[in-house]
């Protein structure tokens, strides 16, 4: 089956600033940065590479203008955190929305993975978007205006798969940081949710997974293929705007796979 089209723009995000981690590229972190433009919302872009995060810049500005804006930032440094935050006030004045997409996985048993291996998973994939979520609750607090965060997950901090250990961990370890951030933060009129996609198709799990394994997953998919990035962003979106207003503290399967 293939993937219907992009639904149109209904500025679900109009005049919210929104910051999106690893947006360069074309994984589901610049099609969240495509569909938050389409959504009315000026986005500040981030991304550890450097080149790409320009290149991607420079796409969206020609479609979107004054509106797109970017910044590098390694979520594994606090010091770059904070400054990524700081961006997005001095660029369109603050922030209202985050959108964490920052994650490393990988496959590795449990028998060979070593220590470091484990690590810089979870130091990226739940660290950062501890982080990410931190500083930007800080400001938004200080503004007094509200806002959201919506946190990248994954189906397997629910289901079990081989060579996933670490980035199950992880993955199940930002479900359970959005459920308790969504508890403090929500006396500040702050949500916290996320999605957790199962299959989504983008190049870079092209190169780390082979064909023959990726072929396997779209089986188990309902309509027999991985999910647009696109289609990902979109949840994202929806769960960053007004529609779910009452919504906080949930994670949201994004998937037609059945068990």
């Amino acid at each position: 089956m293939h993937a219907p089209e992009p639904p149109a723009g209904r500025d679900l995000l109009a005049g919210q600033v929104v910051v999106v981690t690893a947006a360069a590229g074309t994984g589901i972190g610049s099609a969240v940065a495509e569909r938050c433009l389409q959504e009315g919302a000026s986005v500040l872009l981030s991304d550890q590479h450097e080149r790409r995060l320009a290149d991607t810049e420079r796409r969206l500005r020609a479609e979107h203008g004054d509106r797109v804006a970017s910044a590098p930032c390694d979520v594994t440094d606090d010091e770059q955190v904070r400054g990524l935050v700081e961006a997005a006030a001095g660029a369109f004045g603050g922030i209202d929305v985050l959108m964490n997409n920052a994650g490393l996985g990988g496959t590795k048993s449990v028998v060979d993975m070593s220590d470091q291996e484990w690590t810089r998973v979870i130091d990226i994939t739940l660290n950062g978007t501890f982080r990410c979520t931190r500083a930007a609750l800080r400001r938004m607090i200080e503004q007094g205006r509200g806002g959201s965060v919506v946190n990248n997950a994954s189906v397997v901090g629910w289901r079990a798969q081989a060579g996933q250990a670490h980035y199950a961990a992880a993955k199940a370890g930002v479900m359970a940081l959005t459920r308790c951030a969504a508890m403090d933060a929500a006396e500040h009129g702050i949500r916290i949710n996320a999605v957790a996609p199962s299959l989504a198709k983008h190049p870079f799990l092209a190169k780390v997974t082979s064909d023959e394994v990726l072929g396997a997953l779209e089986r188990q998919e309902a309509f027999g293929r991985a999910a647009e990035p696109w289609e990902v962003a979109t949840a994202m979106v929806v769960l960053a705007s007004d529609y779910t207003s009452y919504l906080t503290g949930e994670t949201i399967s994004v998937s037609s796979q059945h068990p």
